[in-house]
């Protein structure tokens, strides 16, 4: 498992260049069955577009796609698909839809146009790092919380959530690679009274 970045949300944007208007929609996503059917959504919300340009990007087996849609080869897909490999992002896809405002914009026009839009959807999306992590939880006491964020925080692990009851019943994520630091601090920190139970292996944005 390894860190990569992804949209931190699906966005959209818009771009008006010589009265075509390009609507771009950035959206996280986990298959190319899900891009393509998030691509038939925008198809029949914008039905009457000219054009819906695409390219996505898949961790899974290291899969890229863009289509011209229509366009003149080379003047669409690849400038949005070259927005989303510049910034290194994966599981995410930009379909950026044309409506056509009679001016001609030539090549090089298309592709500013095309690669402006569809950056400006991936700026509004954001990006974040998923980080592989371990989940946790456990137990703690009222008096021990303070400390026991104050620990975690040094830690790098997440910001535990706590349910509130006769102690505290908490969650948190810790990065993989402090996995076993992490835990022998806590074990040391809180002289064993803590005994944190493992739920799970995942990806999980640290980011605050």
């Amino acid at each position: 498992m390894k860190p990569y970045k992804t949209f931190d949300k699906d966005a959209e944007a818009e771009l008006v260049e010589k009265r075509s208007r390009f609507i771009a929609q950035a959206f996280q996503i986990q298959s190319e069955e899900e891009a393509l059917s998030l691509l038939g959504k925008v198809r029949s919300k914008y039905w009457d577009a000219r054009h819906h340009v695409y390219a996505y990007s898949l961790r899974e087996n290291n899969i890229t796609r863009f289509s011209d849609d229509g366009e003149p080869a080379k003047t669409a897909g690849p400038p949005v698909l070259d927005v989303i490999t510049r910034e290194g992002v994966t599981d995410c896809m930009i379909v950026v839809t044309r409506y056509f405002g009679g001016t001609l914009l030539g090549a090089g026009g298309l592709v500013r146009a095309y690669g402006k839009s569809a950056k400006m959807a991936l700026d509004e999306a954001g990006v974040v790092t998923m980080t592989p992590c371990v989940q946790y939880k456990a137990q703690v006491d009222y008096g021990d919380w303070g400390r026991f964020q104050n620990v975690l925080k040094t830690l790098g692990a997440s910001n535990p959530e706590g349910t509130f009851g006769a102690n505290i019943e908490t969650t948190f994520w810790i990065p993989l690679e402090e996995e076993q630091k992490a835990l022998a601090e806590l074990t040391e920190q809180f002289n064993a009274a803590i005994h944190p139970e493992k739920i799970k292996e995942d990806y999980f944005c640290l980011e605050v």
